[in-house]
């Protein structure tokens, strides 16, 4: 954030200073609304959310080192009164932005958007910037109308690039960040079947994705999937010039897809003569080799997306291909692999949908040659009327790809199993468990060295509650002579 008084705040966001606030009170941290993260400097904005009211956490705040508070109602400490405290974020996140540009003139705000992989592509992009100059590009999924705003006002004068993730729940709500933060550099994945539920068909989500290729400036660039129909077809939404990208048409070329044998991706990047970056200098041609650590095919296309748009703002190819050398994802429970005691856990309960549950899928299938797979799935939430046939689907999809032994949990995934039966799962092969816990004592009493383990649901399903306590287990198991009560020996 810049440094900026309660004055200054007061002015920007029309608000009020109030609970003995001079006015000098000097932000210099950044925004939080969670007090135990409040450090020395920072602002305090006491959200109201659905479980907690966060002006009952300003004292603490201010213990904590909080310069000033944001609030809607006076508590006698030190803060700007305001009517609304998202509001007031958003117009002080758009604020604090446009001043940024005016001191740091060459400062690229790019802009991620897709039913699923944002998140991976925003860390993989970090992951490239990082190493041209400071970047903002936050762990996890800030992506909706309260994370962006913190993402934006943790800008500084010296902020050179800032990647921000921006999801939908509807029309309009992808109009509305950009609004905040209006992107030099867009980018769309795919359009898939998340949250169907609320869109109602794929045709509504392309059209609230899109929202992000109509906030160009004619000096910005879009940068879209051309494997993808709905994607490409924004291209004519643009005022800014567009870069395809894609292993077999687009702009840029990922070429000689590969897995190893532990499902690890690799490619090469094709760069053509002829393209130029947002300050209108050519992109150096060539073939460079893309090494991520990073499991599955599917993610081939998250770091040829990143790749793309970094180049698009000046990288050099040979320099963003080294930085992802060896590259794994900031965020967790993403295609997370983690080892113990000889087995392997994929962690992706983050979040789920059909497409990343099939390819979740066949990466599991990949990994099984010479061991046992072990399927742990929850429900897909969010899948509209179309829920028990897309689950169902998935079950089928299971047996297909001869994984040997799948665990359905919980009602909302029932269908699941009852899809994996159908399709000739008859030996036990399928298990429907009621809960997150009851699937933690099976894999305990069940999971052996050499399996190879996926943890797969939507994030509120709850199965992202299960790789800590089975890893813990397994690495007790391979230490058999520890006391259990950690005494010494007498």
């Amino acid at each position: 954030m810049l440094q900026i008084t309660a004055r200054e705040i007061a002015g920007l966001i029309g608000g009020r200073l109030v609970g003995g606030a001079t006015g000098e009170e000097l932000v210099t941290g950044t925004a939080r609304i969670d007090s135990r993260d409040v450090l020395a400097g920072d602002l305090f904005a006491a959200f109201v959310g659905e479980h907690a009211d966060g002006h009952d956490y300003v004292a603490t705040a201010r213990r904590a080192g909080a310069a000033l508070s944001l609030v809607s109602r006076d508590l006698g400490a030190p803060a700007v009164l305001v009517d609304d405290v998202r509001g007031a974020l958003w117009d002080l996140a758009r604020a604090q932005l446009a001043q940024a540009r005016q001191h740091n003139s060459g400062l690229v705000v790019f802009a991620i958007t897709g039913s699923a992989g944002k998140t991976g592509a925003k860390d993989l992009l970090g992951t490239i910037l990082r190493a041209q100059g400071e970047t903002i590009a936050p762990v996890g999924s800030f992506n909706n109308e309260l994370g962006l705003p913190l993402t934006v006002l943790r800008v500084n004068a010296a902020t050179r690039y800032l990647v921000l993730e921006m999801g939908a729940r509807g029309i309009g709500h992808i109009a509305q960040l950009t609004d905040i933060a209006r992107p030099d550099v867009s980018l769309v994945l795919n359009v898939g079947s998340a949250h169907l539920g609320e869109f109602g068909s794929a045709d509504a989500i392309a059209q609230a994705k899109g929202e992000l290729v109509d906030a160009l400036e004619p000096t910005g660039r879009a940068i879209l999937n051309a494997e993808d129909r709905l994607v490409a077809a924004m291209g004519t939404r643009s005022a800014a010039p567009v870069v395809t990208w894609g292993f077999t048409t687009g702009d840029l070329r990922g070429e000689d897809l590969d897995l190893d044998d532990d499902a690890r991706v690799s490619f090469t990047l094709a760069v053509p003569e002829g393209l130029t970056t947002l300050q209108g200098a050519a992109i150096p041609a060539g073939r460079f080799p893309v090494r991520p650590d990073l499991l599955g095919e599917h993610q081939g296309g998250n770091v040829l997306a990143a790749l793309a748009a970094a180049l698009s703002a000046g990288v050099d190819p040979a320099a963003a291909t080294s930085a992802l050398d060896g590259a794994k994802l900031a965020s967790g429970q993403r295609m997370e692999a983690l080892r113990a005691h000889d087995v392997l856990i994929i962690n992706d309960a983050y979040n789920a949908n059909p497409d990343s549950m099939r390819q979740a899928l066949k990466t599991l299938a990949h990994l099984g040659r010479g061991h046992r797979t072990i399927a742990v799935l929850g429900e897909m939430l969010e899948m509209g009327p179309d829920s028990i046939r897309l689950h169902d689907e998935i079950g089928r999809l299971a047996v297909r790809l001869n994984i040997s032994q799948l665990y359905v949990v919980g009602d909302g995934a029932a269908p699941i199993h009852h899809g994996a039966s159908l399709e000739g799962s008859f030996g036990g092969e399928s298990e429907y468990v009621d809960t997150v816990d009851e699937v933690i004592a099976v894999l305990e009493r069940t999971v052996a060295p050499g399996d190879v383990v996926l943890l797969k649901s939507s994030r509120d399903a709850g199965l992202r509650q299960i790789a800590g306590p089975l890893v813990a287990h397994l690495e007790r198991r391979e230490r058999p002579d520890a006391r259990a009560d950690g005494g010494d020996d007498a």
